[in-house]
């Protein structure tokens, strides 16, 4: 899928600024499939989907699923034009989880942080950082693979360090796919979050 065009114009501003000022560092992009799938990967800042992004383009075009909080004007039009969908936390929303399984199936690249919000230390948030099953479920019913991947250095930008992104191989699901969905999602989860884990451990 062809990136939007002001997707392609943050890419070409960003290049220079994450692979020049911060050195921005990636690996594991031939693990990504070429259609569908859902990317799944820790969350440590508001700017992971920048660095996450970034050295995967212009070849793969990433739909993110943002949270509905972020939608109001005119952030909604960016958010819009850079292919993103809003998805309401603390609830199961139906037209968010639709919406990713009719992308993954056209071949898109959906892409999701299990954690559900940023790990932030000392703060005690309304909505706290856990793996959830989302990235898992959508990933079953679209039929795609579910790709981990981990991401270091976002969290630290003031100090202009290094910023680094891997990409793991897809999750194996296959052996799920016959079980009830919920418990195949929860096995499935279990599976992205050690893959996740290793990845991160990696950087």
């Amino acid at each position: 899928m062809r990136p939007t065009p002001l997707y392609n114009l943050i890419g070409i501003v960003s290049a220079p600024v994450l692979y020049g000022l911060y050195r921005l560092r990636a690996k594991g992009q031939e693990n990504l499939p070429e259609g569908g799938c859902v990317l799944a990967c820790n969350h440590v800042s508001s700017l992971d989907p920048w660095v996450l992004g970034m050295p995967l383009w212009p070849r793969r075009f990433l739909r993110f699923m943002a949270k509905s909080e972020l939608y109001w004007w005119p952030l909604t039009t960016l958010l819009n034009r850079v292919g993103a969908f809003p998805v309401r936390r603390g609830q199961r929303d139906v037209v968010a989880i639709e919406t990713a399984v009719r992308l993954a199936s056209e071949g898109h690249v959906v892409t999701m942080f299990p954690e559900g919000t940023r790990r932030t230390k000392g703060l005690v948030k309304r909505f706290e950082a856990r793996p959830r099953s989302g990235a898992a479920r959508i990933a079953l019913e679209a039929g795609v693979p579910l790709v981990p991947a981990a991401l270091k250095g976002t969290d630290k930008l003031m100090r202009f360090g290094r910023l680094s992104v891997t990409y793991g191989a897809p999750v194996e699901l296959d052996d799920l796919r016959g079980r009830e969905a919920g418990e195949a999602a929860t096995e499935a989860t279990e599976r992205l979050m050690a893959r996740i884990a290793e990845l991160e451990a990696s950087l």
